[in-house]
């Protein structure tokens, strides 16, 4: 078998939507003939855990640790709630942040590049390169963020002569957040940089959707990869909530806020009686102080229930029983390309997909490809409580149902399938 090393800072007991990709490609990869030897950090700073997802390890897996030093414990020092914020990427709004915050931003973002896990590129890359030569390892891949993971295979492929695949689950420099570092004009120029010479030193580049594709083959003449996120197992059989819910997985940050949502839920609220009594609005996850004002603005208070951050096994069971999925971006052109893991998972739950999100979100185009809901922008309000009212109709019928089209090639399975192909193909 062909041995992989794969470098990834987001490992089980870790929670979220980053974990998810890495432990499911490990799962498949011996089905295709490669052994994969997974390196994580011994003693992370990890702001969401879900123990769970450890019992998704298998035995025969290979795990092996490297111990790493993060600042986010120094800087806890002063604030342990806004350090934890920053370390999971949660950047408040300038005009919410206190000065504290403002400044553990500005050296988070000018001192630590790319990022705070830098500390761990020189122990790790000692560590590997005995691996390398001891397992006569073929391939290493990496994955980010933190894209600081990246740099310890840019060193790996100086060393040795191996195949190198960098994997990278968001954008650089280009994501939404990087603006909001207060990065002076070295530091954003180390950052691109940085980027260009991971993007043009690795064999090959995956990213998880087209947009990004396009975007970094600006930048390199290396192949890309799009190889997206996904689902793993059959759809979960259980019986349907008895009330209209609309549920909402993952974060939902003030800057994320579907203001017309509310709206149209308020107005429909007030038109109809039937509607009134059977609305049920269920957040899963982080929600932020801006999205709960909102609710209590247009009287939806008493609708909403904040069930917090749930495993993920309990997150497939609220997926399946919910009679409508919420998936939401923020609206701007840097999001179009963003496509959130859990809509793959949406899509296994077969209910419907109420997508709101920017123009042209790729997202929105793969939900209407695959027929498995319906999508808005910001602007829709009509047509959104069209929409609505529609399917509140057809779920007092017992007849609102989704019929979900071409999903299979996003099957965990299938997409490591993909990823076995790149690992086996070897460069010029």
């Amino acid at each position: 078998m062909r041995k992989v090393l794969i470098v990834c800072y987001y490992w089980p007991p870790a929670g979220g939507p980053g974990v998810q990709r890495w432990l499911k490609f490990v799962k498949y990869l011996p089905e295709f003939d490669i052994e994969p030897i997974v390196f994580v950090p011994e003693n992370p700073n990890y702001p969401i855990l879900d123990k769970s997802l450890e019992e998704e390890i298998s035995g025969h897996i290979r795990v092996i640790k490297q111990r790493i030093f993060e600042p986010y414990g120094l800087a806890s020092f002063f604030s342990r709630k806004k350090t934890k914020r920053i370390s999971s990427g949660i950047i408040q709004k300038h005009q919410k942040q206190s000065l504290l915050e403002r400044g553990l931003l500005w050296i988070r973002g000018n001192f630590f590049i790319p990022d705070a896990r830098k500390y761990w590129v020189k122990p790790s890359v000692n560590a590997i390169s005995k691996l390398v030569t001891e397992e006569k390892i073929q391939t290493i891949i990496t994955t980010g963020p933190p894209h600081s993971v990246h740099l310890i295979g840019l060193q790996l492929k100086v060393k040795f002569d191996l195949q190198w695949i960098a994997d990278f689950r968001d954008p650089w420099t280009s994501i939404g957040y990087h603006k909001k570092l207060k990065l002076t004009k070295a530091s954003r120029q180390k950052h691109k940089f940085l980027e260009k010479q991971v993007l043009n030193s690795a064999d090959q580049v995956v990213v998880t959707s087209n947009t990004t594709r396009t975007e970094f083959e600006k930048l390199t003449s290396k192949p890309v990869e799009v190889i997206t996120n996904g689902f793993d197992g059959d759809k979960i059989s259980t019986k349907l909530d008895e009330k209209f819910t609309i549920s909402h997985i993952g974060s939902l940050l003030t800057d994320r806020n579907p203001t017309v949502l509310w709206q149209v839920l308020q107005e429909l609220c007030d038109e109809n009686s039937d509607f009134k009594k059977k609305l049920a609005i269920q957040l899963i996850g982080v929600v932020g102080d801006g999205v709960k004002e909102s609710l209590t603005k247009h009287q939806l208070a008493n609708h909403f229930t904040d069930l917090g951050y749930v495993s993920h096994s309990e997150i497939l069971t609220f997926q399946a029983k919910s009679q409508v999925l919420l998936l939401l971006e923020i609206d701007s052109e840097e999001t179009k390309g963003i496509i959130p893991g859990k809509l793959f998972e949406y899509l296994n739950a077969r209910r419907p997909i109420l997508a709101l999100g920017p123009k042209n979100w790729e997202a929105s185009s793969m939900v209407d490809k695959t027929k498995s809901g319906s999508t808005f922008t910001m602007d829709d309000k009509s047509d959104l409580k069209n929409v609505l009212l529609e399917w509140f109709e057809a779920f007092q019928k017992g007849e609102l149902f989704s019929n979900a089209i071409g999903i299979e090639k996003y099957s965990r399975r299938e997409l490591t399938k993909k990823l076995a192909n790149a690992i086996t193909w070897e460069s010029s």
